[in-house]
């Protein structure tokens, strides 16, 4: 099970509203209005067109360098622009799934991109095999210059439908053409393993809060339990968050009653969340580990159970990522998220936004050999 941070890309510090997953995400124009009435902007543009030696960049690299000005100006650290490749594959991660063909890519010895089919999956089927190079997709040429998320984006599609790639394979390199049917390829937020050094300790390592996030987290310790582990860590270092309701939601496992978090968008309501029936690992010995990468949804999580004195936090200070973000599609697959709502936790002596103080304090070690907050961890539930 040892997936840790695999296909993990570009999150940042996102916290993806509940509108923003459920309905597929959000889909508005930008109001011409107000665009028309930035005079000075069309001056600029219009000396550019007429007066400058070098062409103007052409679509949509003149927009989207528009959009960064105007985002840079507005000076919010969490309202960012997303292109089109980078969005995509945040989606995949927070969906959990992706319509695609089962292969992890790699680099050659002269840098071309090469294929690893699993075992089973669509592309093992068709026929590639492990160290293929990969030459095109659906038509697109590949160089060693084409970004790793540029292929991976071309080779994710809808389910059931077909792309083509072109490989070349040692020791002849003769090209030739295969298609593929893409399947569901799961993408793993969770693993787990039994700590090597006490077989009572089952360690839970939380990658991105997705929507499958706590399905698997209770799968996970559900299988810790068959194999004897009797206390648990749930690890959530370095884990930048993801969705906000899949972050209350594998809280609710932990929990028996209470508030978890209560949030407020601009002239709205403070809404609240609240654990709705105790929750399937409510009696379970439990602590969690943090570090100055939790943050955002994983901090949900950490935050309410510190707060309802549940588990104990070992590690450091976190982040401190107390906003939530709107995320609206563009016309060309492009997205803004923008910063809509704070949230807060009922119980916490602080601001969130300070980050959660540890309640065991352990700095990380730089040598090699047991890992300091493990065993500060299995000292606090086990004795030693």
């Amino acid at each position: 099970m040892n997936f840790k941070r695999a296909y993990i890309y570009t999150l940042g510090l996102i916290v993806f509203a509940t509108i923003g997953f459920a309905a597929g995400y959000i889909v508005k124009s930008l109001a011409s209005d107000g665009l028309a009435a930035m005079t000075i902007l069309s001056q600029a543009y219009n000396i550019l067109e007429s007066h400058g030696v070098k062409s103007l960049p052409v679509a949509p690299a003149l927009e989207y360098g528009m959009i960064r000005g105007m985002l840079q100006a507005y000076d919010d650290p969490y309202t960012i622009f997303v292109e089109p490749v980078e969005h995509e594959l945040q989606s995949n991660t927070l969906q959990g799934s992706f319509g695609g063909i089962g292969v992890r890519l790699g680099r050659d010895a002269d840098g071309n991109h090469v294929l690893f089919p699993f075992p089973g999956s669509p592309a093992d089927q068709a026929g590639v095999i492990e160290g293929d190079r990969l030459l095109a997709v659906d038509g697109t040429i590949v160089t060693v210059d084409t970004l790793v998320e540029t292929i991976q984006a071309a080779l994710r599609g809808p389910v059931g439908e077909w792309v083509q790639v072109e490989i070349s394979r040692p020791p002849d390199f003769t090209a030739q053409k295969i298609k593929i049917k893409r399947s569901e390829i799961p993408l793993p937020s969770v693993t787990w393993h039994i700590d090597p050094d006490q077989p009572r300790l089952g360690v839970v390592e939380v990658n991105v809060i997705a929507s499958s996030t706590p399905d698997e987290v209770k799968s996970a310790f559900d299988d810790l339990a068959g194999r004897g582990a009797e206390a648990y860590v749930l690890d959530l270092r370095d884990n930048y968050g993801g969705l906000l309701t899949a972050g209350i939601d594998t809280a609710r496992l932990f929990l028996s009653e209470g508030e978890i978090l209560q949030q407020q968008y601009r002239d709205q309501d403070v809404e609240t969340f609240h654990v709705e029936k105790p929750g399937a690992l409510v009696d379970i010995p439990l602590a969690v580990l943090v570090n100055e990468n939790t943050a955002s949804a994983a901090e949900i999580i950490a935050g309410s159970l510190q707060a309802k004195n549940r588990a104990e936090l070992i590690g450091t200070q976190t982040y401190g990522k107390d906003s939530i973000q709107l995320v609206f599609d563009l016309a060309d697959g492009s997205s803004l998220h923008v910063t809509a709502a704070q949230w807060w936790i009922p119980g916490l002596d602080q601001p969130l936004s300070n980050g959660l103080q540890p309640d065991v304090m352990i700095e990380p070690s730089s040598n090699e050999g047991p890992d300091p907050m493990i065993q500060a961890a299995s000292q606090s539930l086990l004795g030693r």
